[in-house]
């Protein structure tokens, strides 16, 4: 397991841990996880016995999808995982747990105000917030990114076509990369 503090909050973090093998050990009850998606990264809430409340939101295709309960291998889609890093939450372990299963079946996903990131944030803090929605608002390069990116997957998704028409999209937006945050990237 590779361990990267990040330096907010006077050195009061939550380390964050990047999980290579799943089969070896599980992420801590209650742990955010995030893992990579075209243009964003998708965010959930461990919940033990290999399974992950997240909002579904725009994770498996470009509909709104209600918060569910998924097995880390599809909240995943074959990407890496890793625990997000930041303050020490408010709400831990089973509490964290609870809070997440409390909202299961919701289904008031909004890209700005309620996303997968908003919902983690309310489980382990209590407040709803998104540093991706934040970046997206102050960085118009960030905006126009993402915002590419989704559309060609949702046409890629809309006309029943292969990933080729996506990976076209991602590559023609390549150069922009420079533009995201370092901790919208993938450690």
């Amino acid at each position: 397991m590779d361990l990267a503090s990040s330096s907010r909050n006077g050195g009061a973090d939550v380390p964050a841990a990047v999980w290579g093998s799943w089969r070896c050990m599980e992420p801590p009850i209650g742990a955010h996880l995030v893992t990579p998606r075209h243009g964003y990264n998708h965010h959930g809430i461990y919940v033990g016995h290999d399974k992950v409340v997240h909002y579904a939101g725009l994770a498996g295709a470009l509909r709104r999808g209600p918060v569910e309960e998924v097995s880390l291998a599809d909240f995943s889609a074959g990407g890496a995982i890793w625990i997000a890093a930041g303050p020490r939450p408010k709400y831990v372990e089973q509490e964290a747990a609870r809070r997440a299963r409390s909202r299961l079946g919701e289904d008031c996903y909004r890209v700005l105000s309620n996303n997968c990131e908003h919902f983690c944030t309310w489980c382990l803090y209590g407040k709803s917030e998104s540093e991706q929605v934040r970046a997206f608002m102050l960085n118009p390069w960030v905006a126009l990114r993402i915002l590419i990116i989704l559309f060609g997957a949702w046409l890629a998704s809309a006309a029943q076509v292969s990933p080729v028409l996506t990976h076209a999209v991602v590559a023609l937006t390549a150069p922009l990369a420079p533009c995201l945050p370092s901790h919208h990237r993938a450690p």
